[in-house]
């Protein structure tokens, strides 16, 4: 299998790309702020072939160039649903006052219109992603924002690895994502966290949106919101 990535922009972004080889079709998640160039690099690097563009939501900082890579290479872009709109207008999922800084610090105001690409797909709750040796699974997961999603796939290597999993900002080393940007909803991120990330193997690795990675193990044994879920029942539980 095959995995690379590189922090992209001025809040350093992971974008990673996934395949089941070197020199075969891969997908490339989450291409945000600046990444456009070390994405061209990767591909003539390796000789992939990007055959999907998942985007975990809506944030700029993880989809500011995803309409460019996803036409360049006339592949698909898969978001959720509920971020779908942000491809037309990011700003919207943050405060005006925080627009307009984020505009002066980074700018935005320099930069094309947003815009959806030629292919776009709304990745829901069971979506099933195929590609030349790759199935990847979609779990929504709103919280962060309403059209958060997780991206899995099996892991086919040597070591003990039972999936990988992409988290965007949903799940971090040690921590968990924002909810007071708009559309933030700490109550569903609790509950997203329960329902999607306890139930799985602890050896399932994750790949998040910022930062190193981990496992669901870890997180698990270290992470103080995952320890305060398992530790507090949900209503209805034994």
């Amino acid at each position: 299998m095959f995995i690379a990535g590189f922090p992209a922009g001025q809040l350093a972004a992971n974008c990673y790309f996934v395949g089941a080889e070197a020199g075969g079709e891969c997908v490339i998640i989450d291409p945000g702020q600046d990444s456009a160039e070390g994405v061209d690099r990767l591909v003539a690097e390796h000789s992939l072939k990007p055959a999907a563009v998942l985007v975990t939501h809506g944030h700029f900082d993880h989809m500011w160039q995803a309409q460019v890579v996803a036409d360049k290479y006339d592949a698909p872009l898969w978001i959720g649903a509920d971020d779908r709109h942000l491809l037309k207008d990011p700003m919207a999922a943050i405060s005006n006052q925080s627009a307009a800084m984020l505009r002066a610090q980074f700018g935005m105001d320099q930069t094309p219109d947003f815009r959806e690409p030629g292919k776009v797909h709304e990745a829901v709750e069971g979506s099933v992603i195929e590609i030349e040796g790759l199935t990847v699974v979609v779990d929504h997961a709103p919280g962060h924002t309403p059209g958060t999603v997780l991206y899995r796939m099996q892991y086919d290597g040597p070591e003990d690895v039972a999936q990988v999993m992409f988290s965007g900002d949903f799940l971090f080393q040690g921590s968990i994502g924002r909810t007071d940007l708009v559309g933030g909803d700490h109550s569903e991120m609790l509950e997203s966290l329960r329902s999607k990330v306890l139930p799985l193997a602890d050896n399932i690795v994750v790949f998040p949106g910022h930062g190193e990675q981990t496992s669901i193990g870890r997180e698990r044994a270290t992470n103080p919101f995952l320890q305060d879920l398992v530790a507090t029942p949900a209503d209805g539980d034994a």
